[in-house]
């Protein structure tokens, strides 16, 4: 309070006694930078340390690229921290979230950016470059992090949150804690075997729930049926644009009453509600948040996912899950990747002060 970081804020109900004063943190006291990479697209953004967003950047960029993303993604960040106008000394964190085999533990994505950080991780190569903490995390898990915190998921033991975008990502949480595994590998959902000599899955194997239940395997249906000949208003669009259809442009069909696009997500959602099905028998969750592209799909994609699970769930188990949608919008990752940061500077803090 002498340095002002803290103030006081009224006072809050009494419970038979004197009501008890209340106390909250000054605004723009510190500020936390998330990162969030997806196949397609660099997200930014800059929050204070009420998680309040005060600047954020969007690009398009290919991931698949690899070279040249960690200077892009520098360049990027230090041109919002100059437009932002916010004080660097007052920069605590850098928190960035992304696709693939990530390992928070070693710092290192063992999908993407394998080659520039062959000498050190990527973590290093980027604290290093930008001189402040950097935590780098899987992208459903991010999300995971963020419902625990701020959404669905908060004072509850047993979650399960599936990240439904490019690919399928599950965030675990038991007994209230985010589940990571030995080597910080938990939740590669999207990689479990669904279909015998099914697609190519892009991660080596064939039939992965991810060939048909994501937003490649929906992107590609679309294209196939245009192709063939589908009655869709998809078709109006251009050579180019169906070549490099998005989810949301199919998801937006749908929910104008395009049938082809509705129909489609229903296959989507019965081959998700499956891989469900065995997620909710192994852990017997209170509750499961739909979060991601998909989520904006809400019914299309949420009742053939509830159908497949009646078909293919055990009833004892079913009827102890409740589905939801997220509610924390689009930025629901970064948030994540914010929490993150604070954490992991705060504990560390914590630990120290304990141990001291």
């Amino acid at each position: 309070m002498d340095q002002n970081w803290v103030k006081k804020e009224g006072q809050g109900e009494s419970a038979g006694g004197r009501k008890p004063d209340l106390y909250r943190l000054d605004k723009d006291m510190f500020y936390v930078m998330g990162i969030q990479l997806e196949r397609s697209r660099l997200k930014i953004a800059i929050f204070d340390n009420h998680n309040k967003k005060v600047a954020d950047f969007k690009d398009l960029f290919e991931l698949e690229t690899g070279d040249g993303l960690v200077d892009h993604i520098f360049e990027e960040a230090n041109k919002l921290i100059e437009t932002s106008g916010i004080d660097l000394d007052k920069l605590l964190g850098i928190g960035i979230s992304m696709p693939g085999l990530v390992s928070s533990k070693e710092g290192r994505n063992f999908t993407y950016f394998i080659k520039e950080e062959e000498s050190e991780s990527l973590e290093d190569i980027l604290e290093r470059k930008f001189n402040k903490p950097i935590f780098i995390l899987n992208d459903a898990k991010s999300a995971c992090v963020a419902e625990s915190n701020f959404g669905m998921a908060t004072n509850r033991d047993n979650v399960l949150v599936i990240s439904m975008d490019w690919g399928i990502g599950l965030g675990v949480i038991i007994d209230g804690k985010v589940y990571e595994g030995s080597s910080g590998f938990a939740g590669e959902f999207g990689h479990i075997p669904l279909v015998d000599d099914g697609q190519l899955c892009h991660c080596g194997k064939r039939g992965c729930l991810e060939t048909v239940a994501s937003g490649l395997a929906l992107t590609r249906m679309a294209q196939e049926g245009i192709k063939a000949g589908e009655s869709t208003s998809l078709n109006l669009l251009s050579e180019e644009d169906l070549k490099n259809l998005q989810p949301e442009k199919i998801i937006e069909a749908a929910n104008m009453g395009d049938q082809f696009s509705i129909n489609i997500l229903s296959k989507v959602g019965i081959n998700l509600g499956k891989g469900l099905a065995i997620l909710i028998q192994l852990f017997n969750p209170e509750l499961i948040i739909l979060e991601g592209k998909f989520a904006k799909a809400s019914q299309f994609i949420t009742i053939p996912i509830q159908q497949s699970i009646n078909t293919y769930c055990m009833a004892q188990l079913r009827e102890k899950t409740k589905i939801s949608l997220s509610n924390l919008g689009d930025d629901s990752v970064l948030l994540g990747s914010v929490a993150t940061v604070m954490e992991n500077i705060f504990g560390k803090q914590i630990s120290l002060i304990n141990n001291s």
